[in-house]
């Protein structure tokens, strides 16, 4: 599987999730600068990843001005065609900025900037991203952001629900999802969602910051793995 790793102005992320990517799953990567146009070298079955940072600098609204980089063309032509496409923190609000995934990220709710970790409930294996996680093991992954907090109308997020989009739920460590376990306020606890197609998936928590033993924490791989393991071509 070939991953693109798109580089903005102001991420400050890329460079983790291409080690992630490329010395800890051993996958194809290449850094996709913003002005590129074209995504030729990419097929159905690869994916095109936008990393967390401070695109921009976050001016107007975070991901508001990345959306308009002459590359985002070309990543929403990707993902029509049925390619995956990530997108962590700053690359889950650029997704919504973009319509390729429904709803808003809007200022944390104590309007502070919350660097921690936090448990995720996976809530759904019928996507690529989640199909080998554990429905009832809590993850611990790490959030930083200052625009995490996920809002849509009530038809919106309804849909969501009807459809299976919901990814993951913010909760604690025992798996409960609860008003206290929610880090920034989003709406229904909502941590990541993916589209209707199933092939665009968001999430504010970074899960390429716990994806190797000598930090501690795995959590994150199982996505990674899951990613992977779909398009994997079976042994002849």
């Amino acid at each position: 599987m070939k991953f693109g790793v798109v580089v903005f102005p102001g991420s400050n992320c890329d460079d983790d999730m291409v080690h992630v990517l490329r010395r800890v799953m051993k996958q194809e990567v290449r850094k996709v600068w913003h002005k590129e146009t074209h995504l030729d070298d990419f097929e159905v079955g690869d994916c095109i990843v936008l990393p967390g940072g401070f695109s921009y600098g976050d001016y107007l609204r975070a991901g508001a001005i990345a959306r308009l980089s002459p590359v985002m063309q070309a990543v929403i032509d990707f993902a029509g065609k049925g390619g995956f496409v990530f997108g962590v923190c700053n690359g889950f609000q650029i997704l919504c900025e973009a319509g390729l995934l429904p709803g808003v990220l809007l200022r944390n709710e104590n309007q502070k900037f919350i660097c921690k970790n936090v448990f995720l409930k996976p809530q759904t294996r019928n996507t690529a991203l989640t199909s080998n996680l554990d429905l009832h093991k809590p993850l611990k992954i790490p959030i930083a952001h200052a625009e995490g907090r996920f809002f849509a109308d009530e038809k919106t997020v309804s849909s969501l629900i009807a459809n299976d989009q919901i990814l993951f739920k913010y909760c604690d460590e025992s798996g409960a999802v609860t008003p206290n376990s929610n880090p920034n306020g989003a709406l229904e606890n909502i941590a990541g969602i993916c589209n209707e197609k199933r092939n665009v998936f968001g999430m504010m928590p970074h899960p390429e910051r716990a994806s190797e033993n000598v930090l501690g924490n795995c959590d994150g791989r199982g996505l990674f793995e899951s990613l992977i393991a779909s398009v994997a071509v079976p042994a002849v």
